[in-house]
């Protein structure tokens, strides 16, 4: 079993439902922990064995670049989902940071995981 870690991701999204919220991009950092069945790429050394990390980031990037939420917990349970639908992962964990959401704080955070 292997396990992958995409640490502070930066992005920005629509995510909140306060005046000063609604139609304003909010940073974002994603922290993703994944846990895939690993094997063929430890052996083989190639490429098209490896479990492609490129492109779960770039579908992750879009989809949260692309969407609009209310609630964090929402935006990571979409995330969440998404990498949960990879045949190799065997379990995920999502954290997303709402950054300067609270006076005082650097961020705010949501963590769900999943596991088969």
């Amino acid at each position: 079993m292997g396990k992958l870690r995409i640490k502070n991701l930066l992005l920005r999204s629509y995510v909140g439902f306060n005046p000063h919220e609604i139609g304003k991009r909010q940073d974002l950092m994603l922290n993703i922990s994944i846990e895939y069945q690993s094997g063929p790429e430890e052996l083989s050394d190639k490429p098209e064995d490896a479990f492609d990390y490129r492109t779960i980031t770039k579908e992750v990037i879009k989809k949260v670049e692309n969407s609009h939420f209310n609630l964090l917990e929402a935006l990571v349970r979409m995330v969440l989902d998404s990498l949960m639908q990879y045949d190799r992962v065997l379990s995920a964990e999502v954290e997303i940071d709402k950054l300067h959401a609270l006076r005082f704080s650097e961020s705010v955070s949501i963590c769900l995981s999943a596991r088969r």
